[in-house]
């Protein structure tokens, strides 16, 4: 019941953001469409547990910190429903003919979570997902416990990105430093909005060394052909999302 009740206030929380979205439609062939759900509605907090210490929670976001906002957003909520990024990743191995509308068609169907859903557009971040779900698992109840937290960790590992020089601005996306609500934050954006790249890192490359292990978890190496090298960052081929995909954290 307390999860119930903390995942109905990260899902308000989400929408005021613009950043939960599901499959909708096509706008064009291999292009997907995604747009927000409903809230629900937003629950008395639940009693406070023991938190997990800023450091550890560093290293916990540390493989997703440095995902376009959007991307970062649809990945955090997708991660406190693990069991179905599993069903999901086993759906999408059987069912590799599936693209563009018959798969936006096809992953309407099943009874997954919206956040759920529309990750079947991202297979090779669902692969990683469910490769390592203990850490996965770990992160969404970091968000459901800590949601505050989570994002101000996040901060600190982009901050520390930038200071190895391994987070800039290139063809795949834009960073920029933004004040909001008097704090100054580090905003990673899609330099094409309707084009999504997903990013490849070792966090010991792109951060430094941690001061809490990383999590044991598969880093993509830093392969050749498909795949575009940007200094400390690769990033896979461009999957064009649409326009509507997200719309800002709204940190």
């Amino acid at each position: 019941m307390r999860r119930k009740h903390a995942h109905q206030q990260l899902t308000s929380l989400l929408l005021r953001c613009g950043c939960i979205v599901t499959c909708a439609a096509l706008l064009a062939p291999g292009t997907f469409v995604l747009r927000a759900h409903e809230a629900d509605p937003l629950p008395v907090a639940a009693p406070d547990e023991a938190k997990i210490p800023a450091d550890q929670l560093d290293a916990l976001v540390a493989p997703i910190a440095l995902f376009p906002d959007e991307m970062l957003g649809q990945t955090l909520v997708a991660s406190t429903y693990p069991l179905e990024l599993i069903q999901l990743q086993q759906w999408l191995e059987k069912n590799p003919g599936l693209k563009d509308k018959k798969l936006v068609d096809a992953v309407k169907k099943q009874p997954w979570d919206p956040s759920i859903q529309a990750m079947a557009a991202l297979p090779e971040l669902v692969k990683r997902l469910a490769d390592d779900i203990q850490w996965t698992t770990d992160l969404g109840n970091a968000f459901l416990a800590q949601q505050g937290d989570v994002m101000d960790a996040i901060q600190r590992m982009r901050a520390k990105a930038q200071g190895t020089g391994a987070l800039v601005s290139n063809q795949q996306q834009k960073v920029e430093t933004q004040v909001v609500e008097s704090k100054s934050v580090i905003v990673i954006e899609q330099a094409n909005p309707e084009v999504v790249y997903v990013p490849s890192y070792n966090p010991t490359v792109v951060y430094g060394p941690p001061v809490y292990p990383y999590p044991p978890v598969y880093y993509p190496p830093y392969p050749t052909g498909g795949v575009i090298a940007a200094s400390a960052i690769s990033f896979g081929v461009g999957l064009a999302m649409g326009a509507a995909w997200g719309g800002g954290w709204g940190w």
